[in-house]
């Protein structure tokens, strides 16, 4: 019979190993920081060796604990690919996706169907959400994140990196106050996306009407949408400007939907990132997609380029 810690302790060391942060991993784990703690704690007692250097804003791993980390490591990821085994059944051909949700509706649903014609035998199914989601828990195969690529523990490989820019209806141009130049902007409604608590920083119309030289625009008015594709669908109305990335919009563009009025662009630090857990990413459904859309990204840069 072999000797084994309980594996909550193990997890907890081994998810507060990579974040080298209790809160960090008390997020991914779904538990609290305390939680964390005590379970580390537990293990530590059980072990006879201390694990982590406690200092007062921050973690650092003692010796013995960065010398087991990689093997408590590979055995999780060993276990999960068991578990993955023993669930594949008949359905195994399903392919689940988490993508953000402009993201799966303006750049990756338009190119499925032809994902579909290549691999008919796999059906793809799309989870759109803000939300970051748990590749276990949420029987995720694949990620579609939009974000810095800081991704621990999951391969992570950039999609598109990304720039914003105004986008409006063609018929602004023509109303009765044409936008014409920036400082028309003053006589137009700006539409805004509420990022919420998104940590990195994206440009907003503060910014771009500074990078302009444009004054007086009241830059804080306007509606506001938590998702970017109902904001890109306000501007299609002709409900106002909106200050959109481009990825999001280039098939409005070639439709002839939306324009861009003016050739100022700020380009973001932020990207979109396909992420996986490497054990995942040795499944031919999953390696297939994750070529596929690779290249499909590459296409879309050259004809941007």
């Amino acid at each position: 019979m072999r000797s084994l810690p309980p594996l909550k302790s193990l997890q907890a060391f081994e998810v507060a190993a990579r974040w080298l942060s209790f809160s960090k991993a008390a997020e991914e784990l779904f538990v609290t920081p305390a939680a964390v703690s005590q379970q580390i704690k537990q293990l530590e007692s059980y072990l006879g060796v201390v694990l982590f250097r406690r200092m007062t804003r921050a973690v650092q791993l003692t010796e013995e604990a960065r010398a087991v980390l990689p093997l408590v490591t590979e055995g999780f990821d060993k276990l999960a690919e068991a578990v993955d085994r023993l669930a594949q059944n008949e359905a195994s051909g399903l392919l689940t996706v988490s993508c953000v949700p402009t993201f799966a509706v303006k750049w990756l649903l338009p190119r499925l169907p032809h994902f579909s014609s290549l691999y008919p035998d796999i059906d793809v199914r799309l989870d759109a959400s803000l939300e970051i989601r748990d590749f276990d828990r949420d029987g995720i195969d694949v990620g579609i994140r939009l974000g810095m690529g800081d991704y621990p523990g999951l391969e992570v490989t950039r999609i598109l990196g990304e720039e914003v820019s105004p986008a409006c209806s063609p018929k602004i141009l023509t109303g009765n106050c044409p936008l014409r130049t920036p400082d028309d902007l003053n006589h137009h409604r700006l539409i805004h996306v509420d990022w919420g608590k998104m940590t990195i920083q994206i440009p907003d119309w503060n910014m771009w009407t500074k990078a302009a030289g444009v004054e007086g625009v009241k830059v804080n008015h306007g509606p506001r949408f938590t998702i970017e594709s109902m904001a890109i669908e306000a501007a299609i109305n002709g409900d106002g400007i909106a200050l959109i990335s481009h990825s999001a919009i280039a098939e409005e563009l070639k439709a002839g939907r939306l324009i861009r009025p003016f050739d100022l662009t700020l380009r973001t630090d932020m990207g979109y990132w396909l992420v996986c857990p490497v054990r995942r990413r040795r499944q031919m459904k999953v390696d297939v997609f994750c070529e596929w859309l690779l290249a499909e990204a590459e296409s879309n840069r050259t004809r941007i380029a």
